[in-house]
């Protein structure tokens, strides 16, 4: 699957553009804060039917207008869908393909894989355990449609047990109504703690087969899903926490509190790893992830690689644009601000490639 060609109508920093592209490597260079991020977003929203980067809608039209829009034709083999998006400040995002508006962006989701690396993924390292629960979920629900109505189900009954707790306190306790909400969690609990579990168990050794492409085989690194459901009956955590809950004003037991720890050497990557290592931890981590949803979805993601080669040597540039570019990944995306540092490199590749310089919102063929 690739992406044939987009447009854009007053989408951040671009008024108008239109862009036919490669189906396997297109690099956008340009310096910083000319828009070359915004393209690989429009994609994001094109697949995910969200920014990548700002989850308010309105944020994303250009300043000044009333709205934006976003449209690409993405193509496998001699099937090609139109994907229409429309974000306006009064009304509710629009979304179609093939002119079909959809009744649930839900339905939308998994039907263009993709994958974006980013520097915003430094939050999945230096943030708290929500980023990481983002990131699980993003991935395995491009795959898993089940997973994706699990985790709506779960947070709308979470977010309505959690207003329970604060308008009983000190009105008296209906427990009669804390079971209905118990009974409800507890199979999609269930089934988002066995889908989080498979996937971290089978991502390992991709993702330490990655790593050890790009940096030293002595590094040992390592990924550990980390729950509260691990070896327990939640049916039993949720009542045996509901005085605590009570007192808390919230839900304080559940997938809700899972975690993903991230370790290098037997240690959290977020104390001992450089900003290299770091660096090359999250690359990975992606690469990974187009691995999975690749095997799962019987199709190849879109790789969307933001300034990810910042603070990397030339050599491991050359390592990971090597690797993408073989035909195992597909079409790919990359930012960058040294033109003629990724003309050199990318001519060196046998693959077919399309370099694209930006400027203040204009768009060339470099």
């Amino acid at each position: 699957m690739n992406l044939q060609a987009i447009s854009l109508l007053n989408f951040k920093n671009f008024g108008e553009a239109d862009i036919t592209f490669s189906p396997r490597i297109n690099c956008f260079v340009g310096n910083n804060g000319v828009g070359k991020t915004n393209i690989l977003d429009a994609i994001h929203y094109l697949c995910l039917c969200k920014s990548y980067f700002n989850p308010v809608d309105t944020q994303n039209i250009r300043h000044d207008q009333e709205f934006a829009v976003i449209q690409g034709v993405f193509s496998s083999g001699d099937k090609s869908d139109e994907v229409f998006c429309s974000i306006h400040r009064n009304r509710n995002k629009i979304f179609k393909r093939n002119k079909k508006e959809y009744d649930k962006l839900a339905h939308h989701i998994g039907l263009f894989p993709v994958v974006m690396i980013s520097p915003e993924d430094s939050s999945l390292i230096m943030e708290g355990s929500e980023e990481r629960r983002k990131f699980l979920n993003s991935v395995i629900s491009q795959y898993d449609k089940t997973y994706l109505e699990d985790m709506i189900s779960y947070n709308k009954i979470l977010s309505q047990r959690n207003r329970l707790l604060k308008d009983n306190r000190g009105n008296g306790f209906d427990e009669d109504m804390f079971r209905v909400y118990d009974d409800l969690m507890v199979k999609p609990a269930t089934r988002i703690f066995a889908r989080r579990a498979e996937y971290t168990e089978r991502m390992i050794p991709i993702f330490r087969k990655y790593y050890h492409f790009i940096a030293p085989e002595h590094e040992d690194v390592d990924l550990q899903y980390n729950s509260q459901l691990e070896g327990q009956d939640f049916p039993a955590l949720l009542n045996n926490s509901r005085e605590k809950d009570r007192i808390m004003q919230y839900t304080t037991q559940g997938i809700h509190k899972d975690d993903l720890l991230l370790k290098l050497n037997g240690y959290p990557m977020k104390k001992t790893g450089s900003q290299g290592q770091q660096k090359t931890f999250l690359v990975t981590l992606k690469l990974a992830q187009f691995d999975f949803i690749k095997e799962m979805n019987q199709s190849r993601p879109i790789l969307l690689l933001d300034d990810v080669f910042d603070k990397f040597d030339e050599t491991r540039v050359r390592k990971i644009i090597k690797l993408v570019s073989d035909e195992h990944f597909s079409q790919i995306f990359i930012t960058h601000t040294d033109e003629s540092k990724m003309k050199s490199i990318l001519e060196e590749m046998d693959t077919d490639f399309r370099l694209f310089r930006i400027n203040e919102g204009n768009i060339e063929v470099a």
